[in-house]
C-alpha cells in the first residue's frame, strides 16, 4: 500500500559561524529599520525569543561585542547609541548584491568591453598599419623600428609608411543616475516598498563600483522635491509623506548628466505610482487624482528633453494599474527609451540585465 510517512521535522544545522548567521540577519533587518540599530537589535532580541537564534554558548552580547571588535559598528562615546561603521555600510551593499545578482557569473573589472577595436586601455595582439589620427602612445616602437630598418637600411630616418600600432580594445563608461522614489505610496497599504528598491540601489552601486569602477552612479530622491543623496545614506533612506514630482527628479538627473564627460548616459527610474507634482516657484501644484494633464505633460517634455540629449530613461513601474501603464508608454514612447512592469520579487534581475545592456555601445 502506497502512502507518506511522517516524521517530526529536526531542522539541519546552518552552516557558517554563528557570529556569520546573525550578521547576515542583522544586515538585512538594517534596511528594514532604515538604519536605526537600536530599533534592529529590538527585531533580534524578538526573533531570538521565539526561534531561538542564539543559544548558551554565543548569546546575543557576544554578537554585540564581535560587531565593536570586527569593526561593524561604534558606541557613541556621549550619547552610547551604537553606530554603523562604513565596514558595515560595505558589508550591506555586498549582502544586497549577492542576493540580487547572485545567480550571475561575474565579469572581469574594467570598463564594458565591445567587439569593436578602438581607442581603449586594454591591448590586443593584433597590429596595423599606422593611420591619421592613431594616437601616439598606440605605436608599436620595436616593430617600427624593425620595419624602418628593412624598408631602408640603418641610414635613413624612420618615415610615417614603417609605423605599425597596437590594437586596443574598445570600451565605453556610462554614466548613470539612479531615481528612487520616496512618496507615500512606497508603504501605502501595507506593503513595504521601499525596502527592496534600496536594496535594488546599494546591489547596483556595489555591482558598478567593483566590476566597473571607471563608471560613475549618482542616486537621486524624489517625492514633493529632488535632490541628490550619498551612496552611505541609503541604508537610512526613508519614505516622507510626499507626492510624487517626477519632474523635478528628471530636471536634477538631467543636470548631473549634463555635468559628465561620459558620451554613454542613462537614467534609471524606480517608482510605484503617478506623477503627482509640481514647484511652482515657491508653491507646489498637487493632484492626487488621476493623472493630471498639466503634470503629465511636463513630464514628457523632460522625457523629449533628455531623448533629444541622447539620455534614455528606463522606468521600472512596482504597479500593475492600467492607467498608470497607459502613462509610462506614453512617457517611454517620448523618450525612445525601456519600461518594465515588474513585482517586487524580479526587480533586481531586470535593473541588472537592462543595466548590462545598456553597457554596450550600438554602432
Amino acid at each position: 500500500m502506497k502512502g507518506f510517512l511522517f516524521s517530526k521535522y529536526i531542522p539541519s544545522k546552518i552552516e557558517g559561524s554563528n557570529f556569520e548567521n546573525l550578521l547576515d540577519l542583522f544586515k538585512q533587518l538594517l534596511l528594514y529599520t532604515s538604519g536605526d540599530m537600536s530599533e534592529a537589535f529590538d527585531w533580534m532580541n524578538e526573533l531570538d525569543k521565539k526561534h531561538n537564534i542564539t543559544n548558551s554558548d554565543y548569546g546575543m552580547g557576544d554578537f554585540i561585542q564581535d560587531l565593536k571588535d570586527q569593526g561593524y559598528m561604534d558606541e557613541n562615546q556621549r550619547s552610547g547609541e551604537y553606530e554603523i561603521t562604513a565596514k558595515m555600510e560595505q558589508a550591506i551593499r555586498k549582502n544586497a548584491l549577492e542576493e540580487v545578482f547572485g545567480k550571475l557569473k561575474k565579469s572581469g573589472k574594467g570598463n564594458h568591453k565591445t567587439r569593436f577595436t578602438g581607442i581603449g586601455d586594454e591591448p590586443t595582439p593584433d597590429m596595423r598599419s599606422y593611420q591619421f589620427g592613431d594616437s601616439m602612445d598606440q605605436i608599436a616602437l620595436t616593430e617600427s623600428i624593425k620595419n624602418a630598418q628593412l624598408n631602408h637600411g640603418l641610414e635613413d630616418i624612420m618615415t610615417q609608411d614603417d609605423l605599425v600600432i597596437n590594437e586596443k580594445t574598445y570600451k565605453t563608461q556610462t554614466s548613470t543616475v539612479l531615481m528612487i522614489d520616496i512618496s507615500h505610496s512606497m508603504i501605502l497599504y501595507g506593503e513595504d516598498r521601499i525596502t527592496p528598491a534600496k536594496r535594488v540601489a546599494l546591489a547596483l552601486a556595489e555591482y558598478i563600483k567593483t566590476q566597473f569602477p571607471k563608471d560613475t552612479l549618482d542616486i537621486i530622491v524624489f517625492g514633493n522635491d529632488a535632490w541628490q543623496i550619498q551612496l552611505k545614506e541609503l541604508p537610512y533612506l526613508k519614505v516622507g509623506p510626499y507626492h510624487t514630482n517626477t519632474v523635478a527628479g528628471l530636471q536634477l538627473a538631467r543636470e548631473i548628466l549634463r555635468r559628465k564627460r561620459n558620451l554613454n548616459k542613462q537614467i534609471f527610474m524606480i517608482t510605484d505610482g503617478k506623477p503627482s507634482c509640481l514647484k511652482e516657484g515657491i508653491k507646489y501644484y498637487k493632484n492626487s487624482f488621476g493623472l493630471d494633464k498639466k503634470i503629465v505633460n511636463k513630464c514628457y517634455n523632460e522625457a523629449a528633453a533628455c531623448r533629444r540629449l541622447g539620455i534614455p530613461i528606463t522606468t521600472f513601474m512596482i504597479a500593475q494599474d492600467p492607467y498608470l501603464q497607459q502613462f509610462v508608454e506614453e512617457f517611454t514612447e517620448t523618450n525612445n527609451g525601456k519600461a518594465f512592469y515588474t513585482g517586487l520579487q524580479g526587480l533586481g534581475e531586470i535593473v541588472f540585465t537592462d543595466y548590462a545592456k545598456n553597457k554596450r555601445k550600438r554602432f
